[in-house]
């Protein structure tokens, strides 16, 4: 129906993968025993490797595409972080690197923490400051401010990170490398 918009382009490449995949599988199962023979059966390489060079050109085309239609909608995504605890790994690698607990004790302390946070139906920074504390006294108003998900999203500075500066350079990058195939 016209009205629906379910994301066609992005389920099919996912699903070619797996053919792709079956292709690799095909090919290093062909090539582990050619030391031994006389190479004959290097006859079953070339449907595979064409079939799968085929079908990637064929996904690339359809995610660049996809991505040129592609509208994002903000508030939705900013909505679907509120769902779950994206930041409940934030909390336990803060503990570690703040008040250098043991990432064993750190992931208990962040999963009592969520535990609060779903009976209570709210954000892990919403969390009062005295509850925290009686999960882990150390905690202070520093830590709970730096579980943000705009500071979680900020603060991945390291290649390939969530850092805006960050992404704004690896787009740059990819641009640059595959300028050539997108013409």
């Amino acid at each position: 129906m016209p009205q629906k918009r379910n994301p066609d382009a992005a389920e099919l490449v996912r699903g070619k993968s797996g053919r792709i995949l079956g292709s690799l599988f095909g090919i290093l199962t062909v090539l582990k025993g050619l030391p031994l023979s006389y190479s004959k059966d290097l006859q079953e390489d070339n449907e595979g490797l064409f079939d799968a060079f085929d079908n990637i050109h064929l996904m690339l085309l359809a995610t660049k595409g996809m991505i040129a239609s592609l509208k994002v909608n903000k508030p939705a995504m900013l909505s679907s972080l509120n769902s779950g605890f994206p930041t409940a790994t934030d909390l336990a690698d803060i503990l570690v690197k703040t008040l250098k607990i043991p990432f064993r004790e750190a992931h208990l302390i962040s999963g009592k923490a969520v535990k609060f946070a779903e009976k209570s139906k709210c954000k892990l920074e919403e969390i009062p400051i005295e509850t925290f504390q009686k999960i882990e006294p150390r905690i202070n108003k520093d830590i709970i401010k730096a579980i943000s998900i705009r500071r979680s999203v900020y603060s991945k500075t390291s290649y390939g990170g969530t850092a805006p500066q960050e992404v704004r350079k690896q787009i740059k990058k990819a641009k640059k490398r595959y300028l050539w195939y997108w013409w």
